[in-house]
């Protein structure tokens, strides 16, 4: 149904000698765009837990037919994809964030020490974990390993010396904090070597993919009693493409 009115092309498929009659999927109309900016046309909808697009125009319009209105209508749908369920982006994360994070105020120590590929050992847990990557704005060293708690020393071996620092936390990468945020909630800039400001928010990498994944669901839709009108000029458009 949506792809009827598409303009054809010719196109030549791998090796084939002679070209395919197609349908040009990259024909485009502006009409969405236009309605974009119509506040006649849409309304605001906040999608419910694990409602799919082509549910959700059963829902609206009493056919699965019009799901591909709400990917043109909202351009971080069409760039991000539909938002994903909670408990999927929770998975999401821990995949993306499957390490450890120690974090530290002995800044100094890390210009030098604990680079990436150094072995590292908790004095009390005996964890051990290779150093994969450090944020020193944060204090933090991300390492493969887990068992590490909070308030130990942690040692390491480079170039022939020994360095300690002591932890002030240990965490599941995944729970670790991507950035903090003040009362504006924009990205604040903290001093690594003291405890951060109780008017800042930290924000974990899990939440920071929570926020974003809500962000999606705040969504724009074609007003019921306007679908047929604007499916009928999108179709017409095409049809003079």
């Amino acid at each position: 149904m949506f792809f009827a009115n598409y303009p054809t092309t010719l196109y030549n498929f791998g090796d084939e000698k002679s070209n395919t009659v197609i349908q040009d999927l990259s024909a485009y109309v502006d009409l969405i765009d236009q309605i974009k900016d119509n506040i006649n046309f849409y309304e605001k909808y906040t999608l419910q837990e694990g409602e799919r697009a082509d549910v959700l125009s059963q829902k609206l319009y009493g056919t699965s037919a019009y799901y591909w209105t709400f990917y043109l209508l909202n351009d971080n749908l069409r760039q991000q994809g539909w938002p994903l369920t909670n408990q999927e982006i929770r998975a999401k994360a821990i995949a993306d964030y499957p390490n450890t994070v120690l974090t530290t105020r002995d800044i100094d120590t890390l210009f030098t020490h604990f680079v990436p590929g150094d072995t590292v050992v908790g004095s009390s847990s005996g964890a051990t974990g290779t150093v994969l990557r450090r944020n020193i704005d944060l204090g933090q060293i991300v390492v493969d390993g887990s068992g590490f708690t909070s308030n130990e020393v942690i040692t390491e071996s480079h170039q022939d010396t020994i360095q300690s620092v002591t932890l002030v936390g240990a965490t599941e990468e995944y729970n670790g904090i991507h950035h903090y945020e003040d009362v504006n909630k924009a990205y604040a800039d903290i001093d690594p070597y003291n405890a951060p400001s109780a008017s800042l928010t930290p924000i974990t990498n899990v939440e920071r993919y929570e926020a974003a994944n809500d962000d999606l669901k705040q969504v724009n839709i074609i007003k019921p009693q306007s679908i047929a009108q604007v499916f009928a000029a999108y179709q017409e458009a095409l049809r003079t493409v």
